[in-house]
C-alpha cells in the first residue's frame, strides 16, 4: 500500500492520520473542559473570541443568513476548518513531522488565547487547549508511524518496515472512536453544571395585580399569521454566548451600584420576595431586517426597574443604566426611558421561569428599545452612570448608543413566491410601534392603491398588533404585495430602506406571489 513516498495511498493515509489526530485533539479538549464549569473546550473558547473580534459586516451576515442558528453555524465552521487544518498537517508531516507538531501546538495556543478572553479567566482555563495540543501531537506521531512515514532516519542498511494497511486502518478507526468517546464524556461532565434543576425548583411568585387572560380578539383567524404570544421554544435568541451560561438561583445575585445613594445587592430570594408585576411586551432585535423574524411577544413577570432604582437612589447627572451579564456582556439604556413604560428585571416568561437560553435566573426587559441597548440576559449588575463615562458592548462597535424601535410591519402569509389559487387570497401579518401603538395597516397589490387591513384588537401599546386582509379577485400571474403601518400618533412607516446598522432597519416589506390554477 505504501510502496513509495509519492504513492497516492500513502498521502491519503497521512491525511487520515492528521484528521484522526485532530479529532483526538478536539475530543481531549472537550473532555478536560468538562472538569470545571469555568473551563471551555477549545472550540467554544475560539468561537467566543471570534464573536468578540469578527468585523461587523461578517457578524451581520451571520445573523441575517443563519438567524438564531448563527452560533451553531460558527461552531460548525470552526470544526470544518479544524478538520481541513488537521488533514493538511497530516499531509505535511509525511516528510517533516516537526511541521505537523508545530501546527498542533499552534492550534493549542489559539485555544489558549480564546480561553483567556473572558473577563476574569484564570490561567488554568488554558488546560483544555493545552491538553488538546498534546493529544494531537502524540496521536499524529503514533498514526504516522503506523502509516509508515519516515519520522526518524532509516537504518544503515536502508531497510524500512512495510506498514500494515489493516493495522493502520484499525488504529485510525480506534482513535476516531476514542475521540468521540472523549467528546461525549466532556459533554456529559458538563451536564452536572446545568442550572436546569435549579430552574425546575423555582416556584414563581404571584403578581401583585395579575393580568387577565388575553382576549381572543387580539389573535388572528387567518392561517399562517403569528400567534399573539410567541411560545418560549420559538422565541428568537440573539446574543454572544456560544454556550448558555448556567447559573443556579442559590449562586446568583444582582448588584446595583454606581451613581446611587445606596448600593444594593439582591439574592434571588430577595428579588422574588418583592412586589412583582406582569407585562405583555414585544421584544425586537436591532439585527432584524425588513420582514425578519427576530421579534416576539411574551407575558413577562418581574420586578419594576423603577422600584429598584428608587430604592438605590439615582444621583443627579446620571443618565445611563448599564446592565452586565454573567459573561461580561453589557447594554446601556437611558434611565429616563424606564419612566412611563414597562421596564422589568424579569424572572418569568409566559407563565414559566425564564428558560436558560433566555436569561435564567433573571434578565432585563424594557419596552420600546432594541434588545442590544436594554435586554441584558443572565443579569448580574446594574450600574448607574452616564453615556459620556461608558460605552456598552455594541456602542463600542459603532451602533448607536440610543435606539428607539421604529414602526414596522411584516407579511406572515402568504410566503414570498408562494403559489396561491385565483379568487380570494388571505393576507395577514403583524405590525409594531412599541410604546405608541398601531392605528392602521395598509396593503397594496402591484401598483394599485393601498387598502386598509382589518386590525385585531390591541392588547396594549407595548405589543405588536395582528392584521389581515382578504384580497379579492386575484388573477393568474405574478403579483407584488406591499404592506405599511401607521402608528397611533398618525406617523406612517417610512418607505425609505435602511440596513439594521446602526440603529435598526426600515422600509416597507414587499413579497411576490404566483397566482395559478396549477
Amino acid at each position: 500500500m505504501f510502496a513509495t513516498p509519492t504513492d497516492p495511498a500513502k498521502r491519503l493515509a497521512a491525511v487520515a492520520a492528521g484528521v484522526a489526530a485532530g479529532a483526538v485533539a478536539l475530543g481531549a479538549g472537550e473532555l478536560v473542559g468538562g472538569f470545571r464549569q469555568d473551563w471551555q473546550s477549545p472550540v467554544v473558547g475560539v468561537a467566543e473570541a471570534v464573536i468578540e473580534r469578527v468585523p461587523r459586516a461578517v457578524k451581520d451576515f451571520g445573523v441575517q443568513r443563519f438567524g438564531t442558528n448563527d452560533k451553531l453555524a460558527l461552531v460548525i465552521g470552526i470544526l470544518v476548518f479544524s478538520v481541513i487544518f488537521a488533514a493538511v498537517l497530516g499531509l505535511v508531516s509525511r516528510r517533516r513531522f516537526a511541521a505537523g507538531a508545530a501546527g498542533f501546538i499552534a492550534f493549542a495556543f489559539v485555544g489558549v488565547w480564546g480561553s483567556q478572553q473572558p473577563v476574569g479567566a484564570s490561567l488554568a482555563a488554558a488546560l483544555p487547549s493545552l491538553a488538546a495540543g498534546a493529544a494531537g501531537v502524540v496521536s499524529l506521531r503514533f498514526l504516522l508511524q503506523r502509516a509508515g512515514a519516515p519520522l526518524t532516519k532509516a537504518p544503515a542498511d536502508g531497510a524500512v518496515a512495510r506498514p500494515d494497511r489493516r493495522q493502520f486502518l484499525f488504529s485510525a478507526a480506534g482513535f476516531a472512536v476514542l475521540a468521540g468517546a472523549a467528546a461525549a464524556g466532556g459533554r456529559a461532565l458538563r451536564t452536572r453544571f446545568s442550572a436546569a434543576s435549579s430552574r425546575n425548583a423555582v416556584t414563581l411568585p404571584t403578581p401583585t395585580k395579575p393580568l387577565p387572560a388575553a382576549p381572543a380578539g387580539i389573535s388572528s383567524s387567518t392561517p399562517g399569521v403569528s400567534p399573539f404570544f410567541t411560545p418560549n421554544a420559538d422565541f428568537y435568541r440573539i446574543d454572544t454566548a456560544v454556550e448558555v451560561p448556567q447559573i443556579r438561583t442559590e449562586e446568583w445575585s444582582l448588584r446595583i451600584h454606581g451613581m446611587v445613594d445606596k448600593e444594593l445587592r439582591l439574592s434571588y430570594d430577595d428579588l422574588v420576595g418583592r412586589s412583582v408585576v406582569e407585562e405583555d411586551i414585544t421584544l425586537t432585535c436591532v439585527s432584524n431586517t425588513v420582514g425578519g423574524s427576530l421579534l416576539g411577544t411574551a407575558r413577562w413577570l418581574g420586578v419594576p426597574l423603577r422600584d429598584l432604582l428608587d430604592e438605590a437612589g439615582v444621583q443627579a447627572g446620571a443618565n445611563q443604566l448599564v446592565g452586565r451579564s454573567s459573561d461580561g456582556w453589557t447594554s446601556g439604556l437611558p434611565i429616563d426611558a424606564i419612566d412611563g413604560r414597562p421596564a422589568l428585571v424579569a424572572i418569568g416568561m409566559n407563565g414559566e421561569p425564564l428558560p436558560l437560553e433566555h436569561g435564567f435566573p433573571a434578565r432585563v426587559i424594557v419596552s420600546g428599545l432594541y434588545g442590544y441597548v436594554s435586554a441584558t440576559k443572565w443579569i448580574t449588575e446594574l450600574e448607574v452612570t452616564t453615556f459620556d463615562a461608558f460605552d456598552a458592548y455594541w456602542a463600542t462597535r459603532g451602533w448607536d448608543q440610543q435606539a428607539p424601535i421604529k414602526t414596522m410591519s411584516r407579511i406572515d402569509t402568504p410566503r414570498t413566491l408562494a403559489k396561491v389559487k385565483p379568487g380570494t387570497v388571505a393576507i395577514g401579518g403583524v405590525a409594531w410601534a412599541q410604546t405608541v401603538g398601531i392605528s392602521k395597516v395598509e396593503v397594496k397589490i402591484d401598483g394599485g392603491e393601498f387598502a386598509e387591513a382589518t386590525l385585531a384588537d390591541q392588547q396594549n401599546v407595548n405589543t405588536w398588533r395582528l392584521w389581515s386582509l382578504q384580497w379579492q379577485d386575484a388573477t393568474p400571474g405574478r403579483h407584488r404585495i406591499t404592506v405599511r403601518a401607521t402608528d397611533a400618533d398618525g406617523k406612517v412607516q417610512t418607505e425609505e430602506r435602511a440596513d439594521p446598522f446602526p440603529n435598526g432597519a426600515s422600509g416597507w416589506m414587499s413579497i411576490f406571489v404566483d397566482v395559478t390554477d396549477a
